[in-house]
């Protein structure tokens, strides 16, 4: 796993971080293959979000290279699973291990997230899709939980994640059929937050990512959390934790520097802090 300039990623890392003007742009670089979940990717995706803490990000923006997102599950471990080279325990243990905790590191990122998503994004990488906490996707995106097709169940989230979004009928739906769902579709479903006409999307999707890595980042972390927790939550608890959680963030100075530009009719200038 390496860091990146920006842009295309042209090394032969499985994963490239590219931190630049508090966006941190994690890519899936394995174009060639449309960036299936290996062991590789998935560790490179834990490691790079791990690292998150030291760098200077206020957003984490996750794509794939070369006009894909992720093609899913890694076809090579399932042939040689198959032809008895490696055992069940360790197939099981990859999905545990490595891609389903790379999904849950996604998850569980204290920073906004957005799942930039220009191609396909089948099964595992789906679900590292939808673990994100937005999804932007070109008119050509398709995604699918199409786990069926090679005869296996869901894993990796997919039974948190989708009933979540869709709802429970509809997330049946689309596991027992495998489709292959389009961008209008999986815009009307929730799938994608917004879809962008293909010649634009880049410029389109960076706007909105640059709006929220340019917003006050405590309190949009702080916010992610509690919208996190308040849908396991009562509506007094929810209240409780917004309270206790507001008088920390009234502490912040990105907090004084937008009561002050609001109350002058400007446009505030946050720090992230």
């Amino acid at each position: 796993m390496s860091d990146a300039a920006g842009g295309e990623p042209t090394d032969d890392d499985p994963v490239v971080l590219d931190v630049a003007d508090g966006v941190a742009t994690l890519t899936l670089n394995r174009p060639e293959m449309r960036n299936p979940l290996t062991s590789e990717i998935a560790r490179g995706i834990i490691d790079a979000v791990e690292r998150l803490e030291d760098r200077d990000a206020r957003c984490l923006v996750v794509r794939g290279a070369g006009g894909a997102f992720s093609a899913g599950g890694d076809v090579n471990a399932m042939a040689e699973r198959l032809a008895g080279e490696t055992t069940l325990d360790e197939a099981v243990q990859r999905i545990t291990q490595e891609t389903s905790r790379a999904v849950k590191r996604v998850a569980e990122c204290p920073l906004p997230t957005v799942a930039k998503i220009d191609g396909v994004a089948f099964g595992a990488g789906a679900n590292l899709a939808i673990a994100c906490d937005l999804q932007v996707a070109s008119a050509e995106a398709r995604i699918s939980f199409g786990f069926r097709q090679v005869g296996l169940a869901v894993d990796s989230g997919t039974s948190h994640f989708l009933p979540r979004i869709v709802g429970e009928n509809t997330a049946k739906e689309l596991v027992f059929t495998g489709e292959l769902v389009e961008a209008d579709r999986a815009e009307s479903l929730g799938l994608f937050t917004h879809v962008y006409p293909g010649e634009s999307f880049d410029e389109r999707a960076d706007e909105l990512i640059e709006q929220i890595a340019t917003g006050p980042t405590v309190a949009l972390r702080t916010s992610k959390r509690l919208i996190r927790q308040g849908l396991n939550d009562s509506l007094d608890q929810a209240m409780e934790n917004e309270a206790a959680a507001q008088a920390a963030v009234f502490e912040t100075q990105d907090h004084r520097e937008g009561a002050e530009a609001f109350m002058a009719n400007e446009e505030p200038e946050f720090e992230g802090r």
